[in-house]
């Protein structure tokens, strides 16, 4: 007997959020930038003075990939690297005024995007979708480890 995916809600995660990569990165590209420019110039404008490592563990990428994109924006202008002052072997990151500019045109496609991807879900819908979604992160970061669930289930 065949099995219909289409109601999986794993596979639609997957699904939504790959297309929503490809999406974005389409957009980015028509300004001349990547996806992950755009992520990195995003968390330093929320959080200013974060570290390579700090940066790379919130974009799930390894330090060097945060190193080299850095070395870009800050070759572009856009960021700036600051020693800390407690540890001089650590880099602290910081938007330049260039960037700022550039952070409105990628908030307009980002609006543009939510826009694309939740046509015709009311904001109702919107709202319960990120609370589940907002408590299956909880569930994931808080489980011991990926196999422990995996025992726990079939126990």
């Amino acid at each position: 007997m065949e099995q219909d995916y289409s109601h999986d809600l794993l596979l639609l995660l997957h699904d939504v959020a790959r297309l929503t990569r490809v999406e974005a990165d389409r957009r980015a590209r028509d300004f001349g930038m990547t996806r992950a420019q755009w992520a990195l110039l995003l968390r330093v404008a929320w959080l200013p003075g974060q570290s390579q490592r700090e940066l790379a563990d919130m974009l799930e990428v390894e330090p060097i990939t945060v190193a080299r994109l850095v070395d870009r924006m800050v070759a572009n202008g856009l960021v700036e690297r600051r020693a800390d002052v407690a540890d001089r072997r650590i880099w602290r990151l910081h938007l330049c005024p260039a960037a700022h500019g550039l952070l409105a045109t990628i908030q307009q496609q980002r609006d543009a995007l939510f826009s694309f991807v939740t046509a015709g879900i009311p904001p109702h819908m919107q709202a319960s979708m990120v609370a589940a979604l907002q408590q299956m992160k909880t569930n994931l970061t808080q489980a011991e480890s990926p196999m422990a669930l995996t025992f726990q289930e079939s126990a």
